[in-house]
């Protein structure tokens, strides 16, 4: 699988975060790197702790890597989120944590397949 193939399976803009970054070889060290985020990870234990503010700053940290990575559809999920916990109220994130969750797997599965292939 190419990084461009892999943008394409998670339904990302591959050509925009090209031109962002300027060359094939980052695009794809940075994807690669996404796999050692602890993002999800943080966010996932602040909302099993119910520690809004600490949910919060990490939805808010993987939204924007999400965005300068180029991974759109993480993106929305995890922007939205961000956006309910602004409020620190942390009620709401039951709605969208269960669809971030699917879309971080997706995500993190096709980076892997990128990954095994390289």
């Amino acid at each position: 699988m190419t990084i461009k193939e892999c943008y394409e399976k998670i339904g990302s803009n591959y050509e925009s975060v090209l031109s962002r970054f300027g060359n094939e070889a980052l695009v794809k060290r940075f994807a690669l790197k996404f796999l050692k985020d602890p993002s999800y990870a943080e966010l996932k234990e602040a909302l099993e702790a119910r520690d809004a503010e600490r949910a919060f700053r990490a939805a808010h940290t993987l939204k924007g890597v999400c965005l300068n990575l180029g991974f759109d559809r993480l993106y929305e999920t995890s922007a939205a989120l961000t956006e309910d916990l602004r409020r620190r109220d942390i009620n709401d994130s039951d709605r969208l944590f269960p669809e971030l969750t699917v879309r971080y797997e997706q995500l993190t599965e096709a980076i892997r397949e990128l990954e095994a292939e390289a």
